[in-house]
């Protein structure tokens, strides 16, 4: 299996660390040059129609796209560690924190970044830097929630570690990196703490 990815992207990385935490070797990593474009031609088109990473190539020469989808086919060939849910049950609810980091914390954050940021410009025409700096405030108020429900639980989904919190994990260390948000800066002690805890994870590292 190959997985094409890209240096420094976040869903990439959402993959790269769903791997790492359940072990699984094998999958060679193909980098795609985002700023050279290489992604927008016909080459990888051709994998990728929608232009987007991350792919991963199956044996059978199947393609998946979309980092869910990714996960999921990931987490049903290779069950253990699980990261989605045990049962129908525990899969909705996992699914919903993990949808609502995607949708409400992750998305924000990339378009604050890519209408905000001078290093963006290239992928993003036109920038709208107001619309970007309003994403920024809706992603504040995210955060702010995500911090107090870590008051009372140790993971974004409740008592264990799953997809959700890579989702999360994710999303603060792009917005990190581009927006320089820090939680316990802006009075989130415990999304800090939280944050804090999970860059200890060896899957932290390893994109």
């Amino acid at each position: 299996m190959q997985l094409y990815t890209a240096p420094r992207a976040p869903n990439p990385r959402r993959v790269t660390m769903f791997i790492a935490e359940k072990g699984i070797t094998g999958i060679t990593q193909v980098a795609v040059d985002l700023n050279a474009q290489e992604h927008k031609g016909d080459a990888f088109r051709a994998k990728s129609p929608l232009a987007k990473v991350p792919a991963l190539e199956l044996d059978d020469g199947r393609i998946l796209t979309e980092t869910r989808a990714i996960c999921t086919w990931l987490e049903g060939r290779f069950p253990e560690p699980n990261l989605m849910g045990r049962d129908f049950e525990e899969r909705a609810f996992i699914e919903m924190a993990d949808r609502r980091m995607e949708w409400y914390l992750f998305a924000p954050i990339g378009q604050c970044i890519r209408h905000t940021h001078p290093g963006l410009a290239a992928l993003e025409q036109p920038q709208f830097p107001e619309f970007g700096t309003s994403e920024g405030r809706k992603m504040r108020d995210v955060a702010r929630w995500l911090d107090s429900e870590l008051a009372h639980q140790p993971y974004v989904a409740g008592e264990r570690f799953t997809i959700a919190d890579i989702t999360a994990f994710c999303a603060l260390e792009f917005a990190r990196g581009l927006m320089k948000f820090q939680p316990g800066a802006e009075d989130m002690p415990h999304l800090q703490a939280w944050r804090d805890r999970i860059a200890e994870r060896p899957s932290a590292r390893a994109f």
